[in-house]
């Protein structure tokens, strides 16, 4: 017998009244961006239900607020501030305390080209302010006075400072670290695959659809191209590299990784990528071997296993 028109339309009417298609969740994937830690943070999720999977993006999303408002050098009140602001020392909590520790081993081992002190040297540059500047040699130098891995220590939550007017910044490692958390916070709420990437700092969980997850390394001079492809399961992927927060004059390229020796942007790579089991550690590989160069680079990587370029 037809199905006539009416009496369909009747029974569809019927079928959402009674509330029929919450049995029916839209299915993952899920995608979502949003602006945190001063860059583009996009959170990719499947294996949940859609409604599931959005309430985990937002718990993931406002960890990362979270961590940013723990460490960002511009959140007044935040660890890094009031620890800038400190004569000697401060107390922050455990979570920035381990950040420290971690960026304090990696600047150990690096020689110093990861440095967590150069606070004053960047807001001299402004690179990633409206005006940005060339300085002076001698501000330069007097912004670093007093910089160095030895500059700062850390007993449990109390940080301490050599100097007064030592400034921290974060910037190489804490974004890495929100990154992790977020990861951390989408398997505890049940996802079981996810790629969290705040501004080229990428975690991954799992595989995507049953296939490793594949991460494209952008050309760090032609935007739009793809310079290599990395494939990956359970792992972090960080791209350090000039091409995303700079400015030129005279024909050249002023960008927001330093050479703590010298004060100026570090001119021995373009971009440098490392996947290592977390993303805080290789956030922080990445500006190190950004400093370093390729050979002296490679040599600070072999001190870590489960790291790779």
């Amino acid at each position: 017998m037809p199905f006539h028109r009416p009496i369909a339309l009747l029974l569809l009417g019927l079928l959402l009244a009674a509330g029929w298609w919450r049995l029916r969740p839209e299915p993952g994937p899920l995608q979502e961006t949003r602006l945190l830690m001063g860059t583009t943070v996009t959170i990719e999720a499947d294996g949940l239900p859609r409604d599931r999977l959005s309430a985990a993006a937002a718990a993931a999303f406002a960890e990362i607020a979270r961590i940013e408002a723990l460490m960002s050098p511009h959140v007044p009140g935040s660890d890094v501030a009031r620890l800038s602001a400190a004569t000697r020392e401060a107390v922050v909590s455990p979570e920035t305390a381990t950040v420290i520790a971690q960026g304090l081993e990696v600047a150990a081992r690096s020689d110093g080209a990861f440095d967590l002190t150069l606070g004053r040297l960047k807001e001299l540059w402004g690179i990633e302010a409206e005006a940005p500047r060339i300085p002076t040699a001698a501000e330069i130098a007097a912004a670093l006075e007093g910089t160095g891995p030895e500059a700062l220590s850390v007993t449990g939550p109390l940080v301490r400072k050599r100097t007064p007017q030592l400034a921290i910044d974060l910037g190489g490692i804490a974004k890495g670290y929100a990154v992790d958390r977020a990861l951390a916070v989408l398997r505890e709420q049940g996802v079981t695959s996810a790629a969290v990437n705040a501004g080229g700092d990428i975690a991954l969980l799992g595989s995507k659809q049953g296939r490793p997850w594949r991460i494209g390394v952008q050309h760090p001079r032609h935007a739009g191209e793809v310079l290599a492809t990395v494939v990956a399961v359970d792992r972090a992927v960080v791209t350090s590299g000039d091409y995303e927060r700079y400015f030129e004059r005279g024909g050249r390229r002023y960008h927001h990784l330093f050479d703590p020796q010298r004060g100026y942007p570090a001119d021995l790579c373009q971009s440098v990528t490392v996947l290592a089991p977390e993303a805080m550690l290789a956030d922080a590989l990445a500006t190190a071997l950004f400093v370093l160069g390729p050979e002296r680079g490679l040599a600070l990587l072999h001190g870590y296993p489960g790291s790779m370029p």
